[in-house]
């Protein structure tokens, strides 16, 4: 099993701590890069439970994201919202989603997010 980046973890767990959602990060994961602001997954988590709730067709899955989020160790997870995936020179989606990715599959990283412009 990879070791995560301690740097990485210590910015989770500050994103955690102080409860911010102003952190920009790009990551690479799996061949994907995603940029975005990181929240805490508390946040992330209420995010996706109101999304799912008005869906008629997928309400009854955002029970499962009303649960606590567990706080025993360092944290294992990034949370990202208004975040994309970067295609070429497109972010998808345009508006901002909420990804969930996990520290230990980050290959690359950097502080910052990145937006493309059609000028």
């Amino acid at each position: 099993m990879p070791k995560p980046d301690e740097l990485i973890v210590d910015i989770a767990a500050l994103v955690e701590s102080g409860h911010s959602n102003q952190m920009p990060l790009t990551v690479v994961t799996g061949g994907a890069v995603i940029t975005g602001r990181l929240a805490t997954e508390a946040m992330w988590r209420q995010r996706v439970s109101e999304v799912l709730t008005n869906s008629a067709q997928l309400a009854e899955f955002s029970a499962v994201f009303d649960t606590p989020p567990k706080k025993d160790g360092p944290p294992t997870h990034l949370h990202f919202h208004v975040a994309r995936i970067l295609q070429g020179t497109v972010g998808i989606p345009e508006t901002g989603g909420m990804y969930r990715v996990a520290i230990e599959d980050v290959s690359a990283w950097t502080i910052g997010d990145f937006s493309y412009s059609d000028h």
